[in-house]
């Protein structure tokens, strides 16, 4: 039989094997360092089929039972950072209180990261109103005021709009944002589970970067 070891070329500590002959490691949100890559632009709709190539429109007739899922998917060539996410949410006469000028809705909108490796984790349980994803985007970014307050005008014809900003670095403290890790089944969503149809315009679009590796 052949033994060997796994050893940190920096600090020569050798990798621990865990109690149920696992080996543990930590998954890092960071481009390698000791790699040769490039850190390229990255900007993509939320879309029903995770592509570019999928609809972008969340204005659906989704129910708990049968939810849509609208999200960014990994991709099989690079690794996706996704860091900064922009939501639009347009109605005519739009209010802090509902979603878009609808009733608030009764299940909301999921957010969460899909990980191949980590499992499922919720960002948001269920963003039920305008004001939910404010919140959620820690009031950013804030201009107006009264009852004009985060709300722009004209968005959609003489619509009104809410466009929060999730910067997903400055909220969770992870400077390249969440990690899509190449040829794996992540993905970063937005799981619809009410009629949104009624409203405007219902949109979200994420950016940050992409790194590919020189040749």
């Amino acid at each position: 039989m052949i033994k060997v070891a796994l050893v940190n070329p920096i600090n020569g500590d050798a990798s621990r094997i865990g109690t149920e002959g696992e080996l543990p490691v930590v998954v890092q949100p960071h481009p390698p360092f000791e790699e040769e890559a490039i850190y390229l632009p990255f900007r993509q709709y939320f879309t029903d089929n995770g592509e570019a190539s999928g609809s972008i429109d969340m204005r659906v007739a989704a129910t708990a039972a049968d939810p849509i899922d609208f999200f960014v998917t990994a991709k099989t060539d690079t690794d996706i950072f996704i860091k900064t996410i922009a939501i639009v949410i347009s109605d005519a006469q739009a209010t802090l209180s509902k979603f878009g000028n609808i009733t608030a809705l009764t299940n909301g909108v999921e957010f969460f990261f899909e990980s191949q490796s980590l499992g499922t984790v919720v960002i948001n349980e269920s963003l039920k109103t305008n004001f939910d994803f404010i919140q959620q985007a820690a009031g950013q970014p804030a201009f107006g005021a009264g009852i004009d307050s985060f709300r722009a005008q004209n968005v959609v014809g003489n619509s009104e709009a809410y466009l929060p900003v999730i910067d997903l670095a400055a909220l969770f403290g992870t400077p390249y944002g969440i990690k899509l890790s190449k040829s794996t089944l992540d993905r970063l969503v937005f799981r619809v589970k009410d009629d949104t149809s009624a409203v405007d315009r219902f949109d979200i679009v994420a950016f940050g970067g992409n790194l590919r590796k020189i040749v």
